[in-house]
């Protein structure tokens, strides 16, 4: 089988006007799945490891015309999707959800892979595919940068009250964590240099760890464990995010992690503009 495929890329502020979307039908909904379950683990692309990453989530504005794989700054003028940047793989050839993440993997792994996306709308008629990534401009107005740290301690917490399936693990209802003043300063300081440096990382530019950066700050630990997210603007999108996928779930969910300490930072020049860190330690 032989697969046609173009990539396109729009960048602006704003967009206006509404693109109905028709419900997304099976093939559609396991190409997003599929992509989704490709990127909650660490891939090889273009010969760099990826992180793992939190789901895309479909939004029907992005759910574009396959016919003639139409100029993507028109339709985008049609949807109400306030996007910053978007980015439109169009697929010629696969025949089903498989054969189109197979090619997606082969010539797309970058773009599928780019933390700062945030959403998805998949389309197909036949062997003709549409799939479009794209971060919405950032909406929340957000206060300091610990205190909606300590939001994100708040949602983790009553996550940790109920039972939780998170991949093939099985977790318990846990004790709540509390907040750390030191983890949470490392958590800001490595949030901003991911912001200002555009990167996103476990890693610093250094090759600093989280546990480094914990000792760094004077938190002498048992156990340390990081979170990390990019291009969502408000604690509740960020804690839902790690709850869907199944490595920042099982942080979330740890026992053995007692304090928490998380800060986010903002950057316009930045790909994905808003960067989070939460930082999990056992002293």
């Amino acid at each position: 089988m032989r697969v046609h495929f173009t990539l396109t890329r729009f960048t602006a502020l704003t967009l206006g006007l509404v693109l109905s979307g028709a419900a997304t039908a099976s093939e559609e909904s396991q190409l997003v799945e599929a992509i989704n379950a490709y990127r909650s683990q660490i891939q090889s692309c273009a010969g760099q490891a990826s992180q793992e990453l939190p789901p895309l989530t479909t939004d029907t504005r992005l759910i574009l015309p396959v016919s003639g794989f139409g100029d993507l700054q028109e339709d985008l003028g049609r949807a109400a999707y306030p996007m910053v940047n978007v980015q439109a793989i169009n697929l010629s050839g696969p025949r089903d959800a498989p054969a189109a993440l197979k090619a997606v993997q082969e010539s797309f792994c970058k773009v599928v892979l780019d933390p700062q996306f945030v959403d998805i709308g998949v389309s197909h008629i036949d062997r003709d595919w549409r799939i479009v990534l794209a971060r919405p401009l950032l909406s929340a107005r957000l206060g300091d940068a610990q205190v909606e740290g300590q939001k994100v301690l708040d949602l983790i917490n009553s996550a940790r009250t109920q039972p939780r399936q998170c991949g093939t693990q099985a977790f318990s209802p846990t004790t709540p964590l509390t907040w750390n003043a030191t983890l949470a300063t490392a958590a800001e300081t490595h949030t901003r240099d991911m912001a200002n440096n555009n990167y996103f990382d476990h890693k610093d530019r250094t090759g600093g760890t989280p546990g480094d950066r914990a000792e760094l700050a004077g938190y002498i630990a048992q156990q340390v464990g990081e979170n990390i997210a990019a291009g969502h603007d408000t604690p509740r999108k960020v804690v839902d995010g790690w709850l869907a996928s199944p490595g920042h779930c099982a942080n979330v969910m740890n026992p053995q992690f007692r304090e928490l300490g998380a800060a986010y930072a903002v950057d316009p020049k930045s790909d994905a503009g808003i960067y989070w860190t939460a930082l999990f330690g056992t002293q």
